[in-house]
């Protein structure tokens, strides 16, 4: 475990009761409430110092409220950021929803999945760009999630927005479950060489197979976003409560330790902690 506590870059309150989710249908064994308190039990005995909240892709129409929920959490856990569902494919419309986002104290971000859509370059039509644009004129990260195949499109939206901050969620979905390398292997290298991305090591188990996977299996892809951001551009993720699906919180941070062994302090502070705070403007 580090020698310091951490910040998670990602984590999701998620709460069925008072939200719709439906891809939870899918997910039986996480189809329930996971808040602040699931939290603190499940981290084990990780030394977790702040949480950035990022939007657990709730129904349509419900993004502010979560949102709100968000910052309610914030009385229970070590909540230092949000990252905010916003309606990015309304072009500067988005605005309106920013306005009402920004009351929020602890508002850092914004996300608009990609990966659930059929054709990703939606991502590059001239309302999205848009809506990406005023999202970086408020001073906010945008985070990217979308699988494999589609990188080619974040690489895009990021060279046509130089003035964003991107994150990529989960190291871009790599096809791990199916032993894949290409073309998530090269094209992680081509938007790694944009300055205005950022990646998350992040949600990286759940791509492999769930009930036959090893930390060998996920090796290469975690070298490989090192290898390609360096540490100053990478940043730690637990994807929880999505990680219950296949690995406790405090395996997964001792993976990325073997994984990282022999690297300096500097290079670990930053990874779990330093890249966070300046991407996030956490401090």
């Amino acid at each position: 475990m580090p020698d310091f506590p951490i910040i998670d870059s990602h984590v999701h309150f998620i709460d069925p009761r008072r939200f719709r989710y439906a891809w939870l249908a899918g997910r039986p064994s996480i189809n329930r409430p996971f808040l602040p308190e699931d939290f603190a039990r499940l981290a084990g005995i990780v030394d977790v110092e702040g949480i950035v909240f990022v939007e657990a892709w709730p129904d349509a129409g419900q993004h502010l409220e979560e949102a709100r929920f968000a910052q309610e959490c914030a009385a229970g856990a070590p909540l230092v950021g949000i990252v905010a569902n916003a309606p990015v494919i309304h072009g500067r419309e988005v605005a309106d929803d920013l306005e009402k986002l920004r009351s929020l104290p602890l508002l850092r971000g914004t996300r608009y999945l990609i990966e659930g859509a059929v054709d990703p370059s939606f991502c590059l039509e001239p309302p999205f760009l848009e809506g990406v644009r005023t999202v970086a004129e408020a001073g906010l990260a945008f985070d990217l999630c979308l699988k494999h195949w589609a990188l080619p499109f974040a690489i895009e939206l990021a060279r046509r927005v130089p003035e964003a901050t991107f994150v990529l969620d989960h190291i871009g979905k790599p096809g791990i479950k199916h032993g894949l390398r290409e073309p998530w292997w090269s094209g992680i290298a081509e938007l790694a060489k944009l300055p205005n991305v950022v990646c998350k090591v992040s949600g990286v188990i759940t791509e492999a197979d769930h009930a036959n996977w090893s930390e060998e299996t996920i090796r290469p892809y975690v070298e490989r976003v090192a290898e390609c951001f360096g540490f100053e551009r990478l940043m730690f993720g637990s994807d929880w409560p999505v990680s219950e699906v296949t690995h406790s919180y405090d395996r997964w941070v001792e993976i990325l330790d073997r994984i990282f062994e022999g690297c300096s302090r500097n290079e670990l502070r930053a990874f779990y902690r330093e890249t966070a705070i300046r991407t996030y403007r956490l401090g």
